[in-house]
């Protein structure tokens, strides 16, 4: 086992030399080799897929997005599949995820491809990018779960992996110091095992100590979405869903939360391409509607 003093010491002194890096390397695959976790998303190569479970990973638990991933893909198995379903089939789907508006930017990525890529997925990170709400852990991520593009990435567990190892004693660590040693010690030759082998690391880690992830700069705890303006959306979005063409009155009668806030919520949600008005109620924003 590589002492994380060691590495750090290395790491800040300019030393980290070859030998050390390939010892790294060997640790977190030796730990993949013996105890690498079972996943879908981990037996396809499929793009489409690989952004599906990507987008669901997002702030969502692994176990919640296993019981999901699977039946999404089932009413959607291909980008066609979900470039032409109506948003409201999509949303009903992703019911139980949260965070819905992940929904409505993998079907605009889903509708991208199709019409501005003639259907084939782009496998560049730039290109990947560009899709809708394609951040660049997404882009970086598809690239190489899809196509073993080798391009350095930052997750929460890759994060907690660097921060053990390479930071010891340090608190408040930026990614901008964390990204050049993921690129150091990048495993070119199979940068999706490698990241993957990371993750498993980075969750093994949490399990064994301390999170040392608490020790980024960029570490927030996520807020309760009991009593949450999410938690209120997602009521008004459950609602429509099931009762298109609802009133606001209706609404109100439905939810128990302050009107003022109903009203906002319902007018955001329509800016952002949730909602459509249609006579004196509310549905969701399908295209043919």
């Amino acid at each position: 086992m590589l002492n994380p003093a060691e590495l750090t010491h290395h790491y800040e002194t300019g030393s980290l030399n070859q030998p050390t890096i390939e010892a790294f390397r060997a640790m977190i695959l030796t730990h993949y080799d013996k105890t690498a976790r079972s996943m879908p998303w981990r037996e396809t190569r499929d793009p489409y897929a690989v952004l599906v479970s990507e987008i669901m990973l997002q702030q969502t638990q692994v176990e919640r997005v296993r019981l999901k991933y699977g039946e999404f893909l089932t009413h959607f198995p291909t980008l066609d599949a979900l470039s032409s379903a109506p948003l409201s089939d999509v949303l009903k789907v992703w019911q139980g995820l949260g965070y819905n508006r992940r929904a409505i930017h993998l079907k605009r990525c889903a509708e991208e491809i199709v019409a501005r890529h003639n259907g084939i997925f782009p496998a560049t990170v730039p290109e990947l990018q560009a899709l809708p709400g394609i951040g660049p852990y997404t882009a970086r991520a598809v690239a190489a779960f899809a196509f073993d593009v080798a391009e350095p990435l930052i997750e929460t567990n890759v994060r907690t992996v660097y921060i053990h190892f390479f930071f010891h004693g340090h608190d408040k660590v930026s990614d901008r110091d964390i990204m050049p040693l993921v690129a150091t010690t990048l495993d070119h030759g199979n940068p999706r095992e490698w990241y993957y082998a990371l993750m498993d690391y980075g969750t093994m880690l949490k399990q064994l100590h301390p999170n040392p992830g608490q020790r980024s700069s960029h570490h927030t705890r996520q807020s309760s979405f009991e009593g949450s303006n999410r938690q209120l959306r997602s009521r008004i979005l459950r609602q429509i869903i099931t009762q298109p063409g609802i009133t606001v009155k209706q609404l109100l009668s439905g939810i128990t939360a302050e009107q003022k806030m109903v009203l906002a919520n319902i007018e955001a949600m329509e800016r952002e391409g949730f909602l459509m008005k249609k006579e004196r109620g509310y549905q969701i924003a399908d295209k043919t509607a």
